[in-house]
């Protein structure tokens, strides 16, 4: 009885370990958790409100990464990515209005991504989820092995996500 509850337990903290959080402290994390929840503001760029890109163009600038102010500029940069081959802040885009990239997010891993939606304000969606997976066109990694190294990968010691580096 005993090795099949150590074997119960071994198993349950495998599972706990690897599926984790979609927020597995690192800095991108929680600048992206600070900020859930806050309003969608068409053209919004601030904590006061944000619209998609300028979600995006805020965190990224939080992680040393200065991008534009446009889904469509933002999908220009860096280099293409399988979607099969994301990793945590690879930036997504989708065509939500028929008319070409409209959208974009960041993806946080376990298939979510982080973004700013006109009816939730900043949020975490599936990219499976039926109203995204219909309009995923592509994604981008914008950050180099070096800075996502550096700013999302490494966990954060500040808790407010400050500047004191």
């Amino acid at each position: 009885m005993k090795k099949v509850s150590a074997l119960l337990i071994g198993l349950a903290m495998l599972l706990l370990f690897q599926t984790g959080s979609v927020f597995a402290q690192s800095k991108m994390d929680g600048v992206i958790s600070d900020l859930i929840g806050t309003p969608y503001v068409y053209t919004g760029t601030t904590t006061k409100g944000f619209d998609c890109s300028g979600f995006t163009m805020y965190v990224f600038d939080k992680l040393g990464v200065d991008i534009p102010h446009a889904s469509r500029s933002q999908a220009q940069l860096g280099k293409k990515i399988a979607k099969a081959d994301l990793i945590p802040g690879d930036l997504v885009f989708f065509n939500t209005t028929g008319k070409g990239i409209s959208h974009v997010g960041i993806y946080v891993g376990e298939g979510k991504f982080a973004h700013s939606s006109s009816s939730k304000g900043v949020t975490i969606s599936a990219l499976s989820d039926s109203y995204y997976s219909k309009r995923y066109v592509t994604a981008r990694r914008v950050m180099s092995p070096s800075t996502y190294e550096k700013y999302a990968d490494e966990p954060s010691d500040v808790a407010d996500g400050g500047d004191d580096e």
